[in-house]
């Protein structure tokens, strides 16, 4: 298994199967929920309205966020690592394991669990588990894109 420093600009030639990295951490906020809900029309009674007896009603009493949030926010995390190399987004599956709320620090754990070459000598294909935890180490998602990325010029 091999540990990668995580770096802008991993390049295909450098995700065998079993690679593994981490990314940086992130803390929702209040503001984060309040920008994602309006910017996409969530305006699901369960993210816009922080009553307490009404949160009771609903069967989650904290500030809980859109699964939709936590994707983009753990993507957002992924991203830097394939700045130079990523070419396309192509597939994913994606698990919701568990709530995320505000206040929550999120951070993402990532293992090569596929990688093969493409008909093109310039490129490749890697998929990852990318598994969501938050501060408490709780899994919170679990997706597994398939992404189309660059091969290093050696490699042409």
């Amino acid at each position: 298994m091999t540990e990668l420093a995580l770096e802008v600009g991993i390049h295909w030639d450098d995700l065998p199967v079993g690679t593994r990295f981490h990314t940086k951490k992130r803390t929702v906020t209040e503001t984060d929920l309040v920008n994602f809900v309006n910017l996409t029309w969530l305006t699901e009674e369960l993210f816009g309205n922080a009553d307490p007896q009404d949160r009771a009603r609903m069967g989650i009493t904290g500030r809980v966020v859109p699964g939709g949030l936590v994707y983009t926010f753990a993507e957002g995390l992924v991203a830097p690592s394939f700045q130079a190399a990523g070419m396309a987004f192509l597939n994913a599956e994606i698990d919701m394991q568990g709530p995320t709320f505000v206040g929550d620090t999120l951070h993402v754990a990532c293992e090569v669990i596929e990688q093969r070459a493409t008909s093109k000598p310039d490129r490749g294909l890697v998929r990852t588990r990318n598994t969501v935890l938050n501060q408490q180490g709780q899994v919170v998602l679990v997706y597994t894109p398939l992404r189309m990325m660059r091969r290093r010029a050696s490699a042409q």
